[in-house]
């Protein structure tokens, strides 16, 4: 799944097993613990120079492993995944050199955008996520999920034998009570559907925004964030009102460098942040440049999180003929029905 050379190798179940030719991807489900374990590598990582203008990302210094699907095998709920990474000697790796790793389910479209719904991620200040079982993210067997993850190796040393092992946390069908269906909310302020979301940060304060219409009405249970560094919070707005509806923060070094990006729940102690269908909202990033010197496509924003629909039927379905639609694919370097694909490309960083 993340190696140019690798086939999939994917055990579906604990006693049946489907084997690719190349055995560096492991998908298992354990029942016992509900969870689905992905194991991936050995990897190599050179040591790469700190990221300070994240323009390196688009002159393919990330390391991005080309994309690999794999079908989902249980009806249920997802609920969370908790992420680590070893070296070949089974000592811990930092986070942080695993800049992006997005899942995407390419049998669900995304809530604002014409494109392959962006199921989970994590990035550099993403710590793992858990929700309680009482709510989770609708998943049925054979939904066609694809992972891929963008390396930045900034540790000081080259890295041998890296291993990346992903556990998926789901809720069975027969829980009872039945959980809540939270689906997943991308919210960015320069997203090109198949193309960049990077912009450029001019010296000192400034903003950037995105404003859209809602397609249906729901809940707003919680939203995380992503910045990059001398980045100061993402908020969402009511278009029509200019009220603050959310908002995340960064929390930076002395020298405005990136730490984390909090969260805000409102799902915890009540039913959520209510959204209204066919209404604008405007999400809004914040940069505090102190170098100087604008930053050439050196800036993301956006916000992410749970979303509970009124009405699930009411979801936007997939259009395999928008134009927008089939350059994510290209973007995600996925096969088109009837051609051979090529296997590589990260596509845009979506859902941190």
């Amino acid at each position: 799944m993340l190696v140019c050379s690798a086939a999939l190798a994917v055990i579906l179940a604990t006693d049946t097993t489907r084997t690719a030719p190349d055995p560096s991807v492991t998908i298992t489900v354990d029942s016992s613990r509900k969870e689905l374990v992905l194991t991936a590598g050995p990897f190599d990582l050179p040591n790469m120079p700190p990221m300070d203008e994240h323009a390196m990302m688009d002159r393919s210094m990330s390391h991005d492993t080309p994309i690999r699907h794999f079908d989902w095998p249980i009806e249920g709920w997802l609920r969370g995944f908790e992420l680590e990474v070893r070296d070949g000697q089974g000592n811990p790796v930092p986070r942080r050199v695993i800049h992006h790793m997005i899942m995407v389910n390419f049998s669900r479209r995304m809530l604002l955008y014409p494109a392959p719904e962006r199921l989970f991620g994590a990035g550099t200040e993403t710590g793992n996520i858990k929700v309680p079982k009482t709510i989770g993210v609708p998943m049925e067997p054979g939904m066609d999920l694809g992972l891929y993850v963008g390396w930045h190796n900034d540790t000081g040393k080259d890295l041998h034998g890296v291993e990346m092992t992903l556990r998926v946390l789901w809720t069975p069908k027969n829980q009872n009570p039945r959980p809540v269906n939270a689906m997943p909310i991308y919210m960015d302020v320069n997203l090109t559907v198949g193309g960049s979301n990077t912009f450029d940060v001019p010296p000192g304060r400034s903003e950037k925004a995105h404003e859209f219409v809602l397609p249906v009405s729901g809940r707003l249970l919680g939203v995380g964030g992503h910045l990059h560094d001398y980045g100061v919070r993402v908020r969402l707005e009511d278009a029509e009102s200019g009220k603050v509806l959310a908002e995340v923060k960064a929390t930076r070094d002395s020298a405005g460098k990136l730490i984390k990006v909090s969260r805000q729940l409102f799902g915890v102690t009540g039913d959520g942040l209510k959204l209204k269908g066919n209404h604008r909202y405007r999400v809004v990033g914040e940069y505090d440049n102190p170098t100087g010197k604008a930053l050439t496509r050196g800036a993301m924003a956006h916000m992410s999180g749970l979303f509970t629909p009124d009405d699930l039927s009411q979801w936007p379905k997939i259009d395999a003929s928008d134009p927008a639609y089939q350059r994510d694919l290209v973007s995600l370097q996925v096969k088109k029905p009837g051609e051979p694909g090529p296997h590589g490309g990260h596509g845009q960083h979506s859902g941190h």
